[in-house]
């Protein structure tokens, strides 16, 4: 195999899986090594709870993550989600939807057909999908959660051609799947700002990824029973150390699945997203316990796609 090695490496590739688990020297721009984020925070009620309880628990939480869509949640919403980023320094990433799970596609409900379930089904949700973040953008946001290589492209287009704004950064959904160092570097070269890996890679995995792009990447150490209901919290210290610049993902395991949200789930989508900060307090006392020497980024840091007002 030692040809075929000698090849990957030669055009910017891991020979293999990185099984010597090196120290990764990249960071983000502020020179920290590690960030953390809160996902499925649906509303700006969720939103304040996670501020509400950051500050009671005396951690700092960088970015939240929302997946039931921009198209789901009204003008007023959004711009209180907004506000309250805004002022208090954090990133909040939205969903681009819809997909073909929320379609009429049978085959994104059959049993072999869950890999298109993510991704946009025909060129109207192209379109459909593109409004999204139009409106985002409209309303002062500047992240959203991509889940298909061909609207990333022509996301990145309309960018580089100031069809949206130059500052507006594309995260990739875990949902994309793309589980190897090759396919996550196309991502990165297909306009990718921060790209959330499977929840499943193994350490080694994780290290020959990171040798391969630049750009954050989203690890979830606690992942939801739909995505494998890991709960990896002690080898958060390790992650940081071999993947930075590397967001921590704090996701709940035994927690039912609320997409999309409403106001007929918001107690739950509440009660949920606590949860998942006290299950960020008590990984980032772990990670204390075990790297002290590793950096944190502080909220306004560079690089964070905060919201901007309009």
């Amino acid at each position: 195999m030692e040809k075929t090695r000698g090849f990957l490496k030669s055009i910017g590739l891991p020979s293999g899986d990185a099984h010597d688990l090196p120290t990764s020297s990249k960071r983000f721009p502020d020179g920290a090594q590690y960030r953390v984020e809160i996902p499925s925070t649906e509303g700006p009620q969720a939103l304040a709870a996670v501020i509400e309880d950051a500050e009671r628990f005396g951690i700092t939480i960088h970015r939240i993550s929302q997946g039931s869509g921009v198209m789901l949640q009204t003008d007023d919403e959004i711009l209180q989600m907004n506000e309250q980023a805004r002022t208090r320094g954090m990133e909040v990433s939205l969903f681009a939807r819809p997909n073909a799970a929320w379609d009429t596609s049978a085959m994104a409900r059959a049993s072999g057909g869950g890999i298109i379930a993510p991704r946009l089904r025909g060129q109207e949700q192209v379109v459909h999908a593109i409004e999204d973040v139009r409106r985002a953008c409209e309303l002062g946001i500047r992240s959203v959660l991509v889940a298909d290589e061909g609207l990333l492209w022509v996301l990145n287009e309309m960018r580089n051609k100031g069809e949206l704004p130059r500052d507006l950064q594309f995260k990739i959904s875990v949902m994309i799947g793309s589980a190897n160092p090759a396919s996550i570097q196309l991502l990165e070269r297909l306009g990718a700002d921060t790209i959330n890996i499977p929840t499943d890679l193994s350490l080694a995995q994780i290290a020959a990824v990171r040798q391969a792009v630049d750009v954050p990447l989203d690890i979830y150490v606690e992942a939801p029973d739909d995505l494998g209901g890991f709960i990896r919290m002690y080898e958060i210290p390790e992650i940081v150390r071999i993947a930075a610049p590397v967001y921590i993902k704090f996701g709940l395991r035994n927690a039912p699945n609320i997409y999309p949200c409403g106001s007929h789930l918001e107690t739950t989508a509440i009660s949920l997203t606590r949860e998942r900060v006290r299950r960020a307090y008590m990984g980032l006392e772990l990670l204390e316990r075990y790297y002290p020497e590793a950096t944190m980024s502080l909220l306004r840091a560079e690089g964070l796609a905060i919201p901007v007002e309009v």
